[in-house]
């Protein structure tokens, strides 16, 4: 069995540095039959940690009747988690946010003479019986029973969004973590969130950052997020700014490591709000982290998801419910790196560059301080300012860089020539820094039985075998031009030019750094998700799929309202693993219906926006008719979007295309099942 623990500055496993990628994955939000393949696919882009929310509401929407059955058998995705060989963070509130109705508080909590979130013994008596039934169905998964349980979370954002502050906070989160003990949970590590002057209760903080905030009130542009900056400031002042902006955190940074549990994996969209965050958006805020020092990238969301049907309500945070966000009544997509629908994204493959990197090279990592030079710039609006930091143990390290902000263009660096803050330490090569580049570079980093003096190439993963092959990638212009070229020479400098003879070096571009896997300890390309299903390396492929018809629908004489568009979509059978219909359509609100069930919903974040929605999850194979309704955006709507689609008499409201793609699971190498 592994032990855990922590110190000052990092987690450690079996006593050595580790640097594990955590994933949050809402099991609620997605159905119980498709758990162990997004499970696998996590596991194949290099996430070790699991986290969920055990949200209250999903359980117990009526005052003593719990629900853990098929998206909600808590138990079972805990075990799937385990069967997977991964490990499970349990994030058990009460309160979790997670843009659920109530924050997860059930309806009738709120009717109950005594106030949530307070000292109030009353309302500890009502967590006891819940933190019970939770404890009751983990009952035997701890880590301490061989199980994959080696986390708990406790609370979320308490005395930052809502609940107590000072010394009646802490006593607060005292008081949760002896019940949360004494229902059951004994795990290696318990947690608290920390920003935004969030109390811990002694637990250990994580923290987090979000590359925008769609909770934000206002219509405009914002301003530029602080996440892309080099810094020792572990706080994000903008998350939960909803709920008003919180003071700075409560507790040493010295005494604990700088963990994250919330770094924005996407951005879920409001209704009045809709940034689309990319695949540079989040790549780029994650090298800033490492960078600032972080020693466990903890992503919320990993995997986005589906609000389940209510018993009594709708589930989603709205401000019918006292919110002052109205979110998708089903849609949890998150625009996360694995989407709503298990589509693993460009964000996905460019997190697997860190994942990897962390899993091969993280133990090193960890004992590396960041040291964040003078004349870095203090705030995100500064775009002339080289952006650059250090990590390193007194001997090796790694440079970073980031010239990328979003939405914002940065100047464009000629002739750069960085030296290691170390005596005699190493000068890389003068670097050219374009607008929109953010890279890492290793220096003095031993590579079989030679010394990588510096490189232009950053650090993928290591290959074993007799001899050891050691994976780069070039992610920048001037190192992938020298890699095209074949100037090997110009990205690799070795003492005395020795190259290693014990180990052999591979040099990808970022491209292919991207579309490459390792499984079971080989590496394999794939331009679709590789991962190991137990038996062996399978790939998830495309390819088109069946023409999609699409008609519109005329409206009812006497519909209560006639701007509502409808369309007739019908979906013919199918013979795949899964079948994505693609809906390109512009306007406020799209709803999906089958049989007058409402079964999928979207809001439209922009122009040329396509909705993805797999079809497996509504019965494998068999033909479907919805009915499409699109509400029409007005461009005096009351909504912020980065890219207005066209007007036609001053609104939107239009299907542009419907396609569809199959999705086929097949044997790596010979391309069948």
């Amino acid at each position: 069995m592994n032990n855990y623990g922590f110190t000052e500055k990092y987690l450690t496993k079996n006593d050595a540095p580790w640097f594990p990628i955590m994933g949050e994955m809402h099991y609620s939000r997605y159905p119980e039959a498709f758990w162990r393949e997004s499970l696998l696919k996590m596991k194949s882009l290099g996430v070790e940690v699991v986290s969920s929310y055990v949200i209250w509401i999903h359980h117990e929407e009526i005052e003593g009747s719990y629900d853990f059955s098929d998206c909600r058998n808590l138990r079972k995705f805990v075990e799937t988690v385990r069967d997977c060989g991964l490990t499970f963070f349990i994030r058990i509130g009460p309160w979790s946010h997670a843009e659920v109705r109530n924050g997860g508080f059930p309806d009738w909590l709120l009717r109950k003479e005594f106030s949530p979130r307070t000292n109030d013994p009353a309302y500890f008596t009502a967590v006891e019986r819940y933190y019970r039934r939770i404890g009751e169905e983990v009952r035997g998964l701890m880590h301490r029973d061989g199980g994959p349980i080696i986390g708990v979370q406790i609370e979320n954002e308490y005395g930052h969004c809502g609940g107590l502050s000072g010394p009646e906070g802490e006593e607060h989160m005292k008081t949760l973590t002896a019940i949360a003990r004494s229902a059951g949970f004994d795990v290696p590590y318990w947690t608290a969130t920390g920003w935004g002057g969030a109390v811990t209760g002694g637990l250990l903080p994580v923290m987090g950052g979000y590359c925008e905030a769609p909770w934000d009130q206002r219509l405009t542009d914002i301003e530029p997020s602080g996440n892309y900056i080099f810094t020792h400031e572990r706080n994000d002042h903008n998350i939960g700014s909803d709920y008003g902006f919180g003071a700075g955190i409560t507790f040493d940074i010295s005494r604990f490591p700088y963990l994250t549990a919330e770094l924005g994996g996407g951005l879920q969209v409001t209704a009045h709000r809709r940034p689309v965050a990319t695949a540079d958006d989040i790549g780029a805020m994650t090298l800033a982290k490492l960078g600032s020092g972080v020693n466990l990238l903890g992503y919320y969301m990993y995997h986005g998801g589906t609000n389940p049907a209510g018993k009594q309500t709708t589930l989603q945070e709205s401000r019918e419910t006292g919110s002052i966000n109205d979110l998708p009544e089903l849609s949890y997509d998150f625009r996360a790196p694995i989407r709503e629908y298990g589509q693993v994204s460009e964000t996905a493959r460019e997190l697997k560059l860190y994942a990897y990197f962390a899993q091969y090279f993280g133990k090193d990592l960890c004992r590396m301080d960041a040291h964040i030079p003078d004349g870095n710039p203090l705030r995100p609006t500064d775009a002339s300012s080289l952006r650059y930091s250090w990590r390193h143990d007194g001997d090796s390290g790694f440079l970073f860089i980031n010239n990328y902000q979003r939405r914002q263009t940065q100047a464009d660096h000629a002739g750069v020539v960085l030296a290691a803050p170390l005596p005699d330490g190493p000068v890389f090569p003068s670097l050219t820094i374009q607008n929109g580049e953010y890279f890492f570079l290793p220096f003095n980093m031993p590579v079989g039985n030679a010394r990588l003096k510096t490189a232009l190439v950053t650090p993928l993963c290591v290959v074993p075998g007799e001899k050891p092959l050691y994976v780069f990638y070039t992610a920048f212009e001037q190192a992938e031009k020298h890699r095209a070229a074949g100037e090997y020479s110009r990205l690799y400098q070795f003492d005395n030019d020795a190259w290693p003879e014990d180990a052999d070096i591979l040099t990808l571009s970022k491209t292919e750094a991207r579309e490459a896997w390792i499984v079971a300890d080989r590496l394999i390309a794939g331009e679709g998700c590789v991962m190991d299903d137990g038996h062996g390396a399978v790939c998830c492929k495309r390819s088109p799929g069946p023409a999609i018809p699409c008609s519109p629908i005329c409206p009812d004489i006497g519909s209560p309202d006639q701007s509502v568009k409808r369309w007739l979509v019908s979906v013919p059978s199918w013979t795949a693993d899964d079948c994505f219909v693609k809906i390109r359509w512009e306007g406020n609100m799209a709803r999906l219906r089958e049989n007058g069930v409402l079964v999928a919903d979207d809001f439209c974040p922009g122009a040329g926006h396509e909705w993805e929605i797999g079809m497996k999850r509504f019965g494998s194979g068999r033909a479907h008719d919805f009915i499409l309704e699109i509400t029409p955006l007005g461009e005096n709507a009351g909504v912020f979007l980065e890219s207005w689609p066209p007007m036609e008499n001053g609104t939107a409201c239009r299907v542009c295309s419907v396609s569809s793609e199959l999705e086929f699971i097949e044997d790596a190498f010979s391309g069948t099942r």
